[in-house]
C-alpha cells in the first residue's frame, strides 16, 4: 500500500464506523445523534451548510490550518450523509473515475 493509500484508507476506516453506527447505535455517539436526530436528514444538511461556509471562510483568510481543520470537518459530514443515503464511498469513486476518463 503507498502512502496516499494508507492515508486515504482513513475515510474507508471512519465510513465504516459511521455505517456500524447506523446499524448499531450506541448511546452518546454523535453519528447516532446524527442519523436519529428528530430532524432527520435536515440536521446533516445543516451541518454540511455550516462547515462548507467554514471551509470556504477558511480558505478564503488563506490559513492553511483552518483549512485542513473545515475540510476534515466538512468531509465527515459529507460521509454521514452518504451513509444515510445508502450510498457507498465505492459508488464515489466510481463516478469520479468515470470522469477521469
Amino acid at each position: 500500500m503507498s502512502q496516499s493509500d494508507a492515508d486515504l484508507s482513513v475515510l474507508n476506516e471512519i465510513y465504516d464506523v459511521i455505517q456500524d453506527r447506523k446499524h448499531n447505535p450506541v448511546e452518546k455517539s454523535y453519528v447516532c445523534s446524527l442519523l436519529n436526530h428528530n430532524k432527520g436528514i435536515d440536521k446533516i444538511l445543516e451541518k454540511i451548510g455550516e462547515e462548507s461556509v467554514e471551509t470556504v471562510l477558511a480558505v478564503k483568510n488563506k490559513n492553511r490550518e483552518d483549512i485542513v481543520y473545515e475540510s476534515s470537518d466538512l468531509i465527515f459530514h459529507l460521509l454521514v450523509m452518504l451513509a444515510a443515503n445508502d450510498i457507498q464511498l465505492s459508488e464515489i469513486a466510481d463516478e469520479l473515475e468515470k470522469r477521469r476518463s
